[in-house]
């Protein structure tokens, strides 16, 4: 094995300050994320046929296209329509997040329709109005039971990020692969980043053990 890392230790607080790169795209991510995936669930489950095709239809695009594809459409092919160009951060931030709003509808969906109907029964029939009802009453049963599967894909957004990399944000795995080209030694490097990757995914996952386990002992 031909593996040498005295070359690449001085590069390595280089590869590192594309963390920060990183965890701002995923951050910003996951807000737009669960912000639309919220508004898509709830034009699933309404009463309004137009909104209903609308949401389904959007899930449908996003989930059945690759993320690479979404990315680059964003990056190189808006900008042709809107006339000016869009950085690196912003087009991953609009890329992940629009994708994994559409996941998050069909997780936040399926955590309403888990709660019992008779919470919605009666708190039409005590008079509480359905957006009330939905922020106070159903959503936040509903958070409880779907805290697994929203962890999960916050998991995979922050691993699917990489793809970054292709329309040259600056992150981990960009940097990664500069400091391979410079040294000409690129298992190193991209060896180091998917150290870097995998402690972050442990740490949001017993981050997210942590939580779920808190929220349990809330009920």
């Amino acid at each position: 094995m031909d593996l040498d890392f005295t070359q690449i230790a001085p590069s390595i607080p280089y590869i590192l300050e594309g963390l920060r790169i990183t965890i701002q795209i995923v951050l910003a991510a996951a807000l737009l994320g669960f912000t639309l995936g919220i508004i898509l669930t709830l034009c699933k489950i309404s009463k309004f046929r137009l909104l209903r095709w609308f949401a389904d239809g959007y899930t449908s695009v996003f989930r059945g296209t690759p993320m690479v594809l979404q990315l680059l459409i964003i990056y190189y092919g808006l900008p042709q329509i809107i006339g000016f160009e869009i950085t690196a951060f912003p087009a991953a931030v609009i890329a992940f997040g629009m994708n994994s709003a559409a996941y998050i509808s069909e997780i936040i969906r399926a955590g309403i329709l888990a709660v019992d109907k008779g919470q919605s029964e009666a708190s039409l029939a005590l008079g509480i109005p359905y957006r009330p009802m939905m922020k106070d009453i159903i959503l936040p049963q509903a958070m409880k039971n779907i805290l697994p599967a929203l962890m999960n894909e916050f998991i995979t957004l922050t691993k699917e990020s990489a793809v970054v990399t292709v329309i040259g944000a600056m992150d981990v795995m960009r940097r990664a692969y500069i400091v391979g080209g410079q040294t000409y030694r690129y298992f190193e490097p991209l060896l180091i980043a998917g150290i870097i990757y995998y402690i972050l995914v442990m740490v949001l996952t017993i981050l997210g053990k942590a939580i779920e386990r808190r929220m349990r002992k809330s009920d």
